[in-house]
């Protein structure tokens, strides 16, 4: 009777491992999913404040010469 025991002992706790072990897989890929859409969302929102920016500064530029000239 004890031999029975053990074994199932050792194969309910292989397949606990076994099973921690591709749980935490799928974790570890679900996070490394998440942080990639993550990063590509601040991704495209950085390259759109910078090309709102650049057009701002664009006609910022392009503003001061003529407030310039008015003043003279």
């Amino acid at each position: 009777m004890g031999y029975v025991l053990r074994v199932r002992l050792a194969s309910f706790f292989t397949g606990a491992a076994a099973a921690s072990f591709w749980g935490l897989y799928i974790l570890h890929k679900d996070y490394k999913v998440a942080q990639e859409s993550f990063t590509q969302q601040m991704k495209g929102l950085h390259e759109s404040l910078d090309r709102r920016i650049t057009s701002l500064e664009s006609l910022k530029q392009t503003e001061v010469p003529q407030h310039v000239e008015a003043s003279e």
